[in-house]
Protein backbone atom coordinates (compact mmCIF):
# COMPACT_ATOMS: atom_id res chain seq x y z
CA UNK A 1 0.00 0.00 0.00
CA UNK A 2 1.68 3.57 -0.91
CA UNK A 3 1.20 6.93 0.95
CA UNK A 4 -1.26 8.01 -1.62
CA UNK A 5 -3.51 5.53 -1.20
CA UNK A 6 -3.44 5.55 2.89
CA UNK A 7 -4.52 9.58 2.15
CA UNK A 8 -7.28 8.53 -0.14
CA UNK A 9 -8.84 6.42 3.07
CA UNK A 10 -8.34 9.16 5.08
CA UNK A 11 -10.24 11.20 2.47
CA UNK A 12 -13.30 9.06 2.21
CA UNK A 13 -13.36 8.76 6.07
CA UNK A 14 -13.62 12.75 6.51
CA UNK A 15 -16.57 12.83 3.91
CA UNK A 16 -18.86 15.27 6.10
CA UNK A 17 -16.76 15.79 8.52
CA UNK A 18 -16.99 18.58 11.03
CA UNK A 19 -16.83 16.82 14.22
CA UNK A 20 -15.15 13.81 16.09
CA UNK A 21 -16.74 11.00 14.23
CA UNK A 22 -16.79 8.03 16.97
CA UNK A 23 -16.75 4.44 15.76
CA UNK A 24 -20.27 3.36 16.77
CA UNK A 25 -22.27 6.06 18.49
CA UNK A 26 -26.26 5.37 19.68
CA UNK A 27 -28.80 7.59 17.74
CA UNK A 28 -32.36 8.27 20.25
CA UNK A 29 -34.82 9.62 17.82
CA UNK A 30 -37.57 7.83 19.17
CA UNK A 31 -39.90 7.45 22.17
CA UNK A 32 -37.05 6.78 24.56
CA UNK A 33 -37.78 9.81 26.48
CA UNK A 34 -41.50 9.17 26.36
CA UNK A 35 -40.85 5.66 27.46
CA UNK A 36 -38.60 6.19 30.24
CA UNK A 37 -40.85 9.38 31.49
CA UNK A 38 -43.70 6.76 31.65
CA UNK A 39 -41.46 3.93 33.32
CA UNK A 40 -40.38 6.39 36.40
CA UNK A 41 -43.60 7.35 37.12
CA UNK A 42 -45.21 4.02 37.26
CA UNK A 43 -42.54 3.29 39.84
CA UNK A 44 -41.98 -0.12 38.47
CA UNK A 45 -38.08 0.45 38.02
CA UNK A 46 -36.25 -2.04 38.49
CA UNK A 47 -36.90 -5.97 36.74
CA UNK A 48 -40.40 -6.39 36.78
CA UNK A 49 -42.88 -4.00 35.60
CA UNK A 50 -44.56 -3.59 31.33
CA UNK A 51 -41.34 -2.68 29.83
CA UNK A 52 -39.59 -5.77 31.09
CA UNK A 53 -42.08 -7.95 29.19
CA UNK A 54 -42.98 -5.95 26.58
CA UNK A 55 -39.14 -5.82 25.72
CA UNK A 56 -38.46 -9.13 25.44
CA UNK A 57 -41.76 -9.61 23.19
CA UNK A 58 -40.07 -6.94 20.86
CA UNK A 59 -37.19 -9.31 20.91
CA UNK A 60 -38.43 -12.36 20.32
CA UNK A 61 -40.66 -11.01 17.25
CA UNK A 62 -37.48 -9.47 15.99
CA UNK A 63 -35.57 -12.85 16.03
CA UNK A 64 -39.02 -15.30 15.25
CA UNK A 65 -37.16 -16.68 18.82
CA UNK A 66 -39.88 -18.36 20.92
CA UNK A 67 -38.68 -16.79 23.77
CA UNK A 68 -36.60 -14.18 25.29
CA UNK A 69 -35.33 -13.12 29.06
CA UNK A 70 -33.46 -9.72 28.89
CA UNK A 71 -30.49 -9.29 31.33
CA UNK A 72 -28.27 -6.91 32.76
CA UNK A 73 -25.26 -7.45 30.11
CA UNK A 74 -24.43 -9.47 26.98
CA UNK A 75 -21.62 -11.39 29.34
CA UNK A 76 -24.12 -12.06 31.85
CA UNK A 77 -26.91 -13.73 29.37
CA UNK A 78 -23.98 -15.66 27.54
CA UNK A 79 -22.78 -17.16 31.35
CA UNK A 80 -26.39 -17.97 31.67
CA UNK A 81 -26.76 -19.30 28.73
CA UNK A 82 -23.76 -21.73 28.97
CA UNK A 83 -25.13 -22.79 32.37
CA UNK A 84 -28.18 -24.01 31.53
CA UNK A 85 -27.38 -26.56 28.46
CA UNK A 86 -24.94 -27.68 31.18
CA UNK A 87 -21.78 -26.36 31.03
CA UNK A 88 -20.10 -27.25 34.43
CA UNK A 89 -16.71 -27.05 36.17
CA UNK A 90 -13.23 -27.97 34.13
CA UNK A 91 -15.18 -28.41 31.15
CA UNK A 92 -13.79 -26.79 27.53
CA UNK A 93 -15.18 -25.01 25.70
CA UNK A 94 -14.60 -24.39 21.87
CA UNK A 95 -14.59 -20.46 21.07
CA UNK A 96 -12.90 -18.82 17.94
CA UNK A 97 -9.42 -16.84 19.17
CA UNK A 98 -10.77 -13.75 17.60
CA UNK A 99 -13.90 -13.07 19.55
CA UNK A 100 -13.90 -9.82 22.44
CA UNK A 101 -13.27 -11.13 25.76
CA UNK A 102 -16.64 -11.07 26.58
CA UNK A 103 -16.60 -14.51 25.22
CA UNK A 104 -14.08 -16.43 27.02
CA UNK A 105 -14.97 -14.42 30.51
CA UNK A 106 -18.43 -15.51 30.21
CA UNK A 107 -17.05 -19.68 29.88
CA UNK A 108 -14.36 -19.21 32.76
CA UNK A 109 -17.01 -17.36 35.17
CA UNK A 110 -18.59 -21.15 35.73
CA UNK A 111 -15.10 -22.93 36.09
CA UNK A 112 -14.72 -23.93 32.75
CA UNK A 113 -11.83 -23.64 30.64
CA UNK A 114 -11.76 -21.74 27.62
CA UNK A 115 -10.40 -23.77 24.25
CA UNK A 116 -9.59 -21.68 21.22
CA UNK A 117 -10.39 -22.04 17.27
CA UNK A 118 -9.37 -20.73 13.85
CA UNK A 119 -11.53 -19.02 12.24
CA UNK A 120 -11.80 -18.19 8.36
CA UNK A 121 -11.74 -15.17 6.63
CA UNK A 122 -14.74 -14.96 4.70
CA UNK A 123 -17.16 -14.77 7.63
CA UNK A 124 -14.29 -13.79 10.19
CA UNK A 125 -15.95 -16.78 12.33
CA UNK A 126 -15.71 -20.37 13.04
CA UNK A 127 -14.05 -22.32 10.45
CA UNK A 128 -15.96 -25.75 10.41
CA UNK A 129 -13.89 -27.55 8.09
CA UNK A 130 -10.47 -26.54 10.39
CA UNK A 131 -12.75 -27.46 13.50
CA UNK A 132 -13.66 -30.67 12.10
CA UNK A 133 -9.75 -32.14 11.56
CA UNK A 134 -8.61 -30.64 14.26
CA UNK A 135 -11.87 -32.54 16.74
CA UNK A 136 -10.78 -35.90 14.63
CA UNK A 137 -7.32 -36.02 15.67
CA UNK A 138 -8.06 -34.27 19.44
CA UNK A 139 -11.08 -36.41 20.97
CA UNK A 140 -12.12 -39.76 22.06
CA UNK A 141 -15.56 -40.66 22.38
CA UNK A 142 -16.83 -42.04 25.69
CA UNK A 143 -20.37 -42.39 26.96
CA UNK A 144 -21.55 -40.32 24.31
CA UNK A 145 -19.32 -37.26 25.11
CA UNK A 146 -16.29 -35.56 23.84
CA UNK A 147 -12.77 -35.86 25.81
CA UNK A 148 -9.84 -33.70 24.94
CA UNK A 149 -7.00 -36.35 24.76
CA UNK A 150 -4.72 -34.41 25.93
CA UNK A 151 -6.09 -33.03 28.53
CA UNK A 152 -8.84 -35.30 30.09
CA UNK A 153 -11.40 -32.65 30.25
CA UNK A 154 -14.81 -33.22 28.79
CA UNK A 155 -15.28 -30.60 25.47
CA UNK A 156 -19.39 -29.45 26.32
CA UNK A 157 -19.82 -27.12 23.74
CA UNK A 158 -18.94 -24.35 21.14
CA UNK A 159 -19.87 -20.72 20.68
CA UNK A 160 -20.13 -19.62 17.01
CA UNK A 161 -19.55 -15.94 17.41
CA UNK A 162 -20.89 -14.23 14.74
CA UNK A 163 -18.16 -11.13 14.19
CA UNK A 164 -18.83 -8.01 13.69
CA UNK A 165 -22.55 -8.51 12.66
CA UNK A 166 -21.45 -11.33 10.26
CA UNK A 167 -22.84 -14.79 10.67
CA UNK A 168 -21.07 -17.79 10.60
CA UNK A 169 -21.66 -20.48 8.27
CA UNK A 170 -23.76 -22.36 10.79
CA UNK A 171 -24.53 -25.53 8.77
CA UNK A 172 -21.28 -27.32 8.76
CA UNK A 173 -20.57 -26.51 12.23
CA UNK A 174 -24.45 -28.03 13.41
CA UNK A 175 -23.19 -31.20 11.78
CA UNK A 176 -20.03 -31.48 13.71
CA UNK A 177 -21.97 -30.15 17.09
CA UNK A 178 -23.67 -32.92 16.18
CA UNK A 179 -21.46 -35.58 15.81
CA UNK A 180 -19.33 -34.83 18.82
CA UNK A 181 -22.07 -34.17 20.92
CA UNK A 182 -21.72 -30.52 21.32
CA UNK A 183 -23.98 -27.83 22.84
CA UNK A 184 -24.32 -24.99 20.68
CA UNK A 185 -24.57 -21.50 21.83
CA UNK A 186 -24.26 -18.51 19.40
CA UNK A 187 -22.81 -15.18 20.70
CA UNK A 188 -24.85 -13.07 18.95
CA UNK A 189 -23.97 -9.94 21.02
CA UNK A 190 -23.31 -7.87 17.60
CA UNK A 191 -25.65 -9.90 15.17
CA UNK A 192 -28.87 -8.31 15.97
CA UNK A 193 -30.55 -8.05 12.78
CA UNK A 194 -28.62 -10.40 11.02
CA UNK A 195 -30.02 -13.20 9.34
CA UNK A 196 -27.95 -16.41 7.92
CA UNK A 197 -30.04 -18.44 4.83
CA UNK A 198 -32.70 -16.21 5.74
CA UNK A 199 -33.33 -17.19 9.41
CA UNK A 200 -32.20 -14.23 12.20
CA UNK A 201 -29.07 -15.25 14.53
CA UNK A 202 -29.82 -17.00 18.02
CA UNK A 203 -31.97 -19.63 16.17
CA UNK A 204 -29.45 -22.20 15.03
CA UNK A 205 -28.07 -23.52 17.94
CA UNK A 206 -30.23 -24.69 21.45
CA UNK A 207 -29.75 -20.96 22.83
CA UNK A 208 -28.02 -17.72 22.32
CA UNK A 209 -27.40 -14.25 24.39
CA UNK A 210 -27.55 -11.03 22.49
CA UNK A 211 -26.27 -7.39 23.70
CA UNK A 212 -27.17 -4.04 24.09
CA UNK A 213 -24.50 -2.52 25.50
CA UNK A 214 -23.76 1.61 24.40
CA UNK A 215 -21.96 0.60 21.00
CA UNK A 216 -24.54 -2.05 19.39
CA UNK A 217 -27.16 -1.22 16.62
CA UNK A 218 -29.73 -0.70 19.78
CA UNK A 219 -28.86 0.19 22.92
CA UNK A 220 -30.35 0.24 26.86
CA UNK A 221 -26.92 1.40 28.15
CA UNK A 222 -26.27 -2.20 29.54
CA UNK A 223 -28.40 -4.96 28.72
CA UNK A 224 -28.14 -8.52 27.20
CA UNK A 225 -30.49 -10.94 26.30
CA UNK A 226 -31.14 -14.42 26.50
CA UNK A 227 -32.76 -15.85 22.92
CA UNK A 228 -34.14 -19.41 22.64
CA UNK A 229 -36.79 -21.73 21.28
CA UNK A 230 -36.83 -24.31 23.86
CA UNK A 231 -38.94 -23.41 26.47
CA UNK A 232 -37.63 -25.60 29.44
CA UNK A 233 -34.30 -23.38 28.91
CA UNK A 234 -36.29 -19.76 28.69
CA UNK A 235 -37.99 -21.09 32.20
CA UNK A 236 -34.40 -21.98 33.59
CA UNK A 237 -33.01 -18.64 32.60
CA UNK A 238 -35.85 -16.63 33.71
CA UNK A 239 -35.47 -18.11 37.02
CA UNK A 240 -31.53 -18.05 37.98
CA UNK A 241 -31.50 -14.55 36.70
CA UNK A 242 -34.05 -13.58 39.05
CA UNK A 243 -32.02 -15.20 42.12
CA UNK A 244 -33.87 -18.64 41.84
CA UNK A 245 -36.80 -16.98 43.92
CA UNK A 246 -40.09 -19.38 43.79
CA UNK A 247 -42.83 -17.48 43.36
CA UNK A 248 -44.44 -16.84 46.20
CA UNK A 249 -46.73 -13.48 48.24
CA UNK A 250 -43.99 -13.39 50.86
CA UNK A 251 -41.49 -16.34 51.40
CA UNK A 252 -38.28 -15.69 50.25
CA UNK A 253 -37.40 -19.36 49.47
CA UNK A 254 -34.33 -19.66 46.64
CA UNK A 255 -34.13 -23.24 45.34
CA UNK A 256 -30.97 -22.88 43.31
CA UNK A 257 -27.50 -20.74 43.56
CA UNK A 258 -29.11 -17.96 41.15
CA UNK A 259 -28.05 -14.55 39.38
CA UNK A 260 -29.08 -11.06 40.37
CA UNK A 261 -29.17 -10.89 36.52
CA UNK A 262 -32.70 -9.49 35.47
CA UNK A 263 -32.45 -5.88 33.22
CA UNK A 264 -34.23 -3.21 35.04
CA UNK A 265 -37.43 -1.75 33.43
CA UNK A 266 -35.56 1.60 33.13
CA UNK A 267 -33.18 -0.03 30.77
CA UNK A 268 -35.95 -1.91 29.24
CA UNK A 269 -38.25 0.65 28.57
CA UNK A 270 -35.14 2.79 26.56
CA UNK A 271 -35.06 -0.51 24.31
CA UNK A 272 -38.50 -0.78 23.25
CA UNK A 273 -38.06 2.39 21.84
CA UNK A 274 -35.12 1.48 20.12
CA UNK A 275 -36.35 -1.46 18.57
CA UNK A 276 -39.07 0.48 16.88
CA UNK A 277 -36.64 2.13 14.94
CA UNK A 278 -34.29 -0.97 14.24
CA UNK A 279 -35.60 -1.64 10.64
CA UNK A 280 -34.05 1.71 9.97
CA UNK A 281 -31.15 1.54 11.26
CA UNK A 282 -30.64 -1.41 9.66
CA UNK A 283 -31.39 0.15 5.90
CA UNK A 284 -28.70 2.98 7.03
CA UNK A 285 -26.41 0.96 8.42
CA UNK A 286 -26.60 -1.79 5.33
CA UNK A 287 -26.55 1.85 2.90
CA UNK A 288 -23.28 3.04 4.58
CA UNK A 289 -22.01 -0.36 3.80
CA UNK A 290 -22.95 0.20 0.16
CA UNK A 291 -21.17 3.73 0.17
CA UNK A 292 -17.97 1.98 1.77
CA UNK A 293 -17.99 -0.28 -0.73
CA UNK A 294 -18.17 1.36 -3.97
CA UNK A 295 -16.24 3.95 -2.02
CA UNK A 296 -12.95 1.55 -1.13
CA UNK A 297 -13.17 0.02 -4.42
CA UNK A 298 -10.71 1.74 -6.17
CA UNK A 299 -7.92 1.83 -3.29
CA UNK A 300 -5.29 -0.30 -3.84
CA UNK A 301 -3.97 -2.67 -0.64
CA UNK A 302 -7.40 -2.57 1.27
CA UNK A 303 -10.58 -4.51 0.51
CA UNK A 304 -13.99 -3.03 2.54
CA UNK A 305 -15.27 -6.60 4.21
CA UNK A 306 -18.58 -7.63 2.87
CA UNK A 307 -21.32 -10.47 4.00
CA UNK A 308 -20.67 -13.52 3.04
CA UNK A 309 -22.59 -15.21 0.07
CA UNK A 310 -25.44 -17.61 2.28
CA UNK A 311 -25.93 -14.06 4.87
CA UNK A 312 -27.93 -10.47 5.57
CA UNK A 313 -25.98 -8.98 7.82
CA UNK A 314 -26.19 -5.74 9.82
CA UNK A 315 -23.08 -4.55 9.52
CA UNK A 316 -22.74 -4.00 13.03
CA UNK A 317 -18.74 -2.41 12.70
CA UNK A 318 -17.71 -2.07 8.98
CA UNK A 319 -14.41 -3.29 8.06
CA UNK A 320 -11.61 -2.08 6.33
CA UNK A 321 -9.21 -5.27 5.44
CA UNK A 322 -5.60 -4.93 4.44
CA UNK A 323 -4.89 -6.96 1.70
CA UNK A 324 -1.41 -8.21 3.32
CA UNK A 325 -0.84 -8.64 7.40
CA UNK A 326 1.66 -5.39 7.63
CA UNK A 327 0.86 -4.27 11.08
CA UNK A 328 3.16 -0.84 10.29
CA UNK A 329 0.77 0.29 7.47
CA UNK A 330 -2.27 -0.59 9.84
CA UNK A 331 -1.25 1.35 12.45
CA UNK A 332 -0.10 4.22 10.11
CA UNK A 333 -3.73 4.30 9.04
CA UNK A 334 -5.16 4.43 12.41
CA UNK A 335 -2.30 6.73 13.68
CA UNK A 336 -3.97 9.34 10.82
CA UNK A 337 -7.33 8.26 11.47
CA UNK A 338 -7.52 9.25 14.73
CA UNK A 339 -5.34 12.05 14.43
CA UNK A 340 -7.71 13.63 12.05
CA UNK A 341 -11.04 12.93 14.78
CA UNK A 342 -12.04 10.06 13.23
CA UNK A 343 -12.52 7.26 15.61
CA UNK A 344 -10.85 3.59 14.14
CA UNK A 345 -9.81 0.64 15.56
CA UNK A 346 -7.55 -2.71 15.33
CA UNK A 347 -9.43 -5.79 15.83
CA UNK A 348 -9.19 -7.17 19.31
CA UNK A 349 -5.95 -8.92 20.63
CA UNK A 350 -6.37 -12.56 19.94
CA UNK A 351 -7.83 -14.06 23.22
CA UNK A 352 -4.95 -16.77 23.50
CA UNK A 353 -2.49 -14.35 23.30
CA UNK A 354 -3.70 -12.66 26.80
CA UNK A 355 -1.73 -13.16 29.38
CA UNK A 356 -5.08 -14.27 31.41
CA UNK A 357 -5.77 -17.34 28.63
CA UNK A 358 -2.33 -18.24 27.70
CA UNK A 359 -2.09 -21.42 29.10
CA UNK A 360 -5.80 -22.33 27.69
CA UNK A 361 -5.64 -25.09 24.74
CA UNK A 362 -5.77 -23.76 21.40
CA UNK A 363 -5.66 -25.14 17.74
CA UNK A 364 -3.14 -23.81 15.38
CA UNK A 365 -4.85 -20.48 14.46
CA UNK A 366 -3.31 -19.14 10.80
CA UNK A 367 -5.95 -17.25 9.60
CA UNK A 368 -6.78 -15.71 13.10
CA UNK A 369 -3.16 -14.48 13.55
CA UNK A 370 -3.02 -12.95 9.97
CA UNK A 371 -6.43 -11.23 10.36
CA UNK A 372 -5.27 -9.31 13.40
CA UNK A 373 -2.54 -7.85 11.25
CA UNK A 374 -4.59 -6.67 8.65
CA UNK A 375 -8.43 -6.07 9.97
CA UNK A 376 -9.58 -1.82 10.71
CA UNK A 377 -12.65 -0.90 12.19
CA UNK A 378 -14.08 1.98 10.98
CA UNK A 379 -16.63 4.51 11.66
CA UNK A 380 -20.06 2.75 11.89
CA UNK A 381 -22.98 4.65 13.39
CA UNK A 382 -26.38 4.49 11.22
CA UNK A 383 -26.61 8.16 11.13
CA UNK A 384 -23.12 8.89 9.35
CA UNK A 385 -24.26 9.55 5.93
CA UNK A 386 -26.90 11.94 6.96
CA UNK A 387 -24.57 14.48 9.34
Amino acid sequence: MKIGDIERILNILQRNAKKLISLHNPIFNGNEEKYLIDCVRSNFVSSVGEYVNRFEKMISDFTGTSFAVVAVNGTAALQVALRIVGVQNDDEVLIPALSFIATANAVHYLGAVPHFIDVNSRSLGIDATDLESYLSELVEMKNGESINRRTGRRIKAVIPMHTFGHPVDMDPLLDIAAKYRLEVVEDAAESLGSYYKGVHTGNHGRIAALSFNGNKIITTGGGGAIITNDESLARVAKHITTTAKVPHKWEYNHDMVGYNYRMPALNAALGCAQMEQLPGFIEKKRKLAEFYKEAFSTVEGATFFTEPAYAKSNYWLNVLLLDKADLQVRDEILQKTNDAGIMTRPVWKLLNTLEIYKDCPAMDLPVSRDLEQRIINIPSSADLLSR
